[in-house]
């Protein structure tokens, strides 16, 4: 099966030459456009996301011999989550190579966090059973090599360090609540106020409710911390 020019501009920039065109082709394809003589990514996404933890572990443990389980399993997640494998496919614009469905297409799927984590995923998992998992490794580890150096010593998510702040002094987690929400349909914006059970609270504006509700802990977590160090001591 050939591939067109642009999904051959394409694996060359994810740096591999496949000999199972058909596998590329369906990475790239998402649901809306699957048919019955035509598969769709899911599958692939499923055994992509397994090949990617397995040689993030292995990159961490290696680069950091010392790090404790505790130490690694935070920036493991760091490294494998959507919001990581979505920029990896900004990074080598897989958006750009997406078959989508004119509806997906319509609501701004080539743009959509969520979309393009899960065909990075997926075209992983092509390049794993086209060549192995030797070649799957040496392309993760080129397109991840400068997140694995640079991913933080404490790299949980803004949720999860403002849920353990509030935990630690004994407070029920927080909430978070969709405040408004405007733009149109296809590039929605929103926004989200995070809560701790004492009234701080602070609110964020982003293109998906996941990454507002990061936002807005973020915020909320700098700003209890900084009213913390500038508490004198009793």
């Amino acid at each position: 099966m050939k591939l067109s020019s642009d999904l051959k501009a394409f694996a060359e920039r994810l740096g591999h030459e496949f000999s199972r065109t058909a596998l590329l082709i369906e990475a790239v394809t998402h649901p809306s456009m699957s048919s019955p003589g035509r598969s769709d990514n899911q599958r692939l996404e499923f055994l992509g996301d397994r090949v990617l933890g397995l040689v993030m572990a292995e990159a961490l443990l290696a680069h950091d011999p010392e790090a404790s389980e505790g130490q690694l399993a935070p920036r493991f997640n760091a490294l494998v989550r959507k919001e990581a494998c979505a920029d990896v496919a900004r990074q080598i614009e897989l958006g750009q190579v997406l078959k989508l469905g004119r509806s997906e297409m319509l609501s701004g799927g080539r743009r959509k966090e969520a979309l393009l984590g899960d065909a990075m995923e997926a075209v992983i998992a092509a390049v794993y059973l086209d060549a192995g998992f030797e070649a799957a490794r040496a392309m993760i580890l080129r397109l991840w090599a400068g997140r694995i150096g640079a991913v933080a010593e404490d790299a949980r998510d803004p949720k999860t360090a403002l849920q353990e702040w509030a935990q630690a002094r004994g407070m029920a987690p927080p909430k978070y609540t969709e405040t408004a929400r405007s733009g149109p349909d296809h590039a929605p914006q929103f926004t989200i106020a995070a809560q701790l059970p004492n009234g701080a609270q602070e609110e964020a504006t982003a293109g998906s409710k996941r990454q507002a509700e990061q936002a807005a802990a973020q915020a909320l977590l700098a700003r209890v911390e900084a009213q913390v160090a500038k508490t004198p001591p009793k």
